[in-house]
């Protein structure tokens, strides 16, 4: 197999009648199969290539899962077009427009909830030529169309030009590009990352490696569908074995669709799904709540069940070895009466969650590994269309990132590029038919990335000596210590955000300094919340010092002493905290597109606050400085 467009046609000879795409738009989920999928896209690219639309030109996408959103991009990639993937979760103005500008689309496909983003911009848009509209309008501007016409324009071109059309189809290639996919712009401008059909066939087949998929499997797809990770594992993964993929019901909103997620769950009864951290803590969170509510001896029983459950299951490599065999029958037990219940809430089908967008606490896997729904984590980046590695049914060892898939060669180098032994931290470096082509109008940047055909991912990991990788955070956003000793930062911050009620957001940071800092920004109601119930006044300076007392006793814990004293070392945790009164927001632009923090964004604003965590004043928590910003988080005078 060599294209996207190969593959299409593979499927829908294979799997002609089988539901390919579900969308419910009103009442109840509807299906396109593989064959009307198929047609619908002929009719599409025919449409285009009535309208003029040429091999290589940019066609920007920005809608909401649906169908029309592959039939979309197939219809742009049947004509050897480029479809440039936009995310909804994007502002209007500049973010999008460095888009659309730096792609040089030609054209951008928007449904109606999106259109208003794309208006106030319209003029600045220099290459866009057409505007085309997934939903109908009761008027049209000169330069917009709505995709039901394009449609009837591509039903009269396949009728006079059948030839002509399938000729264009034989010149696309494996090399031809399919998709340029941008970057969130943690550090610079987003980057346009240029996938070639060959690179999804590719990251297909290796994946495929690690695990099976039948073709009556069905996946409810609730990241976004212009996510690398959604797109090659949900869009075309699910195509290449003849299997189902649903789109979350949208709301009036993307927080409004969310809300869709759980009540879409028990109509499709997925029997996988892919998963980003956050929708895993609101889960399980939901289902800690449900037992709560059935009162004191369901929830006792509850937390005996996770208890027996943890320790026989281990991190998945060990379980029921060794001395845990002897809980199996408990835990069999306990799984019959209890987490068989909560299963059935997710449609009594799903087998486990991929999580591959950032990463997942461990203490998050082993919950849902304990209730018989485990989530696997992966690893990969769009750079590399994007599966690197991923645990799976077969081999599993929670906390790492799993098995590599095949073929694919991967090295863990030092700073130099010296290839490291196993066991040894360094940046993960990997080679394969998956590594994209390059980043678009950026050779110096894709130099420096790929050299020799070597991908540099920019990621710290190892692998241990049963072959799973383990990805650390970020190589090039490493603290630094005074010595050179280099450790990764989102572990540490991930896991006393999700730990502290009283911790919104939290950075470390340590630059070749004596000693780590932080900058914090605290939760305003739970703090008030505990004010109140510690009857402490917090319109005074006494209250407010208990309050930021109160939140270094939350990082204490990680302390030499403290109850999670041995989670991390202790040189990395904060010796000096910062309070914050401006959360990190994609409005400041200090969170990006993928609800990461934007470090160097961070540091460069908050500079002044960072210099003076560094002063003898600053190391001690109460400060004039944290009093005048808690007061502002509080809102007291």
């Amino acid at each position: 197999m060599r294209t996207i467009i190969e593959l299409l046609e593979s499927s829908a000879q294979k799997y002609g009648d089988n539901p390919y795409l579900l969308e419910k738009k009103i009442n109840k989920y509807e299906s396109t199969t593989y064959r009307e999928t198929k047609e619908q896209s002929y009719r599409v690219a025919a449409g285009f290539l009535a309208l003029g639309l040429n091999k290589g030109d940019r066609v920007a996408l920005l809608s909401e899962a649906r169908t029309d959103w592959v039939i979309s991009e197939l219809g742009i990639l049947h004509t050897g077009a480029v479809n440039v993937p936009l995310s909804i979760i994007l502002k209007e103005g500049a973010d999008l427009k460095f888009r659309i500008e730096h792609s040089e689309s030609r054209w951008i496909i928007v449904s109606r909830s999106q259109l208003s983003k794309i208006k106030p911009i319209r003029e600045d848009l220099k290459s866009l030529e057409r505007i085309i509209l997934l939903d109908p309008q009761d008027t049209y501007e000169k330069d917009e169309i709505y995709l039901g016409d394009i449609k009837t324009l591509g039903d009269d071109f396949l009728t006079k030009n059948q030839d002509k059309f399938l000729e264009t189809i034989k010149t696309i290639g494996p090399d031809d590009y399919a998709n340029i996919c941008y970057t969130s712009g943690t550090t610079a401008d987003p980057k346009g990352i240029i996938l070639t059909h060959r690179n999804y066939i590719a990251n297909i087949e290796q994946t495929l490696t690690l695990m099976d998929v039948p073709e009556w499997w069905t996946t409810l797809l609730v990241i976004p569908w212009d996510h690398s990770f959604g797109h090659t594992v949900g869009i075309y993964i699910m195509m290449s074995v003849g299997a189902s993929l649903a789109a979350v019901q949208f709301g009036k909103s993307y927080i409004d669709s969310l809300k869709n997620i759980f009540g879409n769950i028990k109509e499709i009864r997925p029997v996988f799904m892919l998963s980003a951290p956050s929708l895993a803590k609101t889960v399980r969170k939901g289902i800690e709540r449900e037992i709560k509510e059935k009162g004191p001896t369901v929830e006792k029983l509850f937390n005996h069940a996770m208890k027996i459950a943890y320790r026989y299951n281990g991190i998945g490599w060990d379980r029921g070895k060794g001395f845990r065999i002897f809980l199996k029958p408990l835990y069999k037990l306990y799984d019959l009466i209890l987490f068989r219940k909560i299963k059935a809430s997710f449609g009594g089908r799903l087998r486990f969650f991929f999580g591959g967008a950032a990463l997942l606490d461990i203490e998050l896997q082993k919950f849902f590994y304990a209730i018989g729904i485990p989530m696997y984590q992966g690893y990969g980046l769009s750079e590399a269309s994007p599966v690197i590695s991923a645990n799976t049914e077969k081999k599993h060892k929670l906390g790492s990132s799993g098995f590599l898939v095949k073929p694919l060669e991967l090295k863990i180098c030092d700073e130099e590029g010296k290839e490291l032994p196993v066991g040894t931290k360094g940046e993960i470096v990997v080679r394969g038919e998956n590594v994209m082509k390059g980043y678009w109008k950026n050779e110096k940047t894709t130099t420096e990335t790929i050299r020799d055909g070597w991908l540099h991912t920019g990621d710290l990991g190892y692998m241990d000596n049963d072959g799973f990788l383990y990805v650390l955070g970020r190589f090039k956003s490493l603290l630094i210590s005074d010595d050179g000793e280099k450790y990764s930062p989102e572990s540490i911050e991930e896991i006393i955000n999700d730990r502290s009620q009283y911790i919104d957001q939290f950075m470390l940071y340590n630059n070749q300094c004596k000693y780590t800092a932080a900058l914090l920004v605290p939760n305003k109601e739970s703090l008030i919340k505990w004010a109140k119930i510690k009857n402490i006044n917090i319109s005074d300076q006494k209250g407010q010092e208990s309050v930021l007392l109160e939140i270094e006793s939350v990082i204490n814990q990680y302390k030499p002493g403290g109850i999670y004293g041995d989670l991390f070392p202790s040189r990395w945790l904060p010796a000096a905290i910062a309070i914050v009164d401006e959360p990190f927001s994609m409005d400041n632009r200090l969170i990006n597109s993928l609800g990461k923090m934007v470090r160097a964004k961070i540091v460069e604003r908050d500079k002044d606050k960072i210099d003076f965590l560094y002063t003898p004043e600053g190391k001690n928590i109460i400060n004039e400085r944290n009093l005048l910003s808690i007061r502002k988080v509080l809102g007291v005078n």
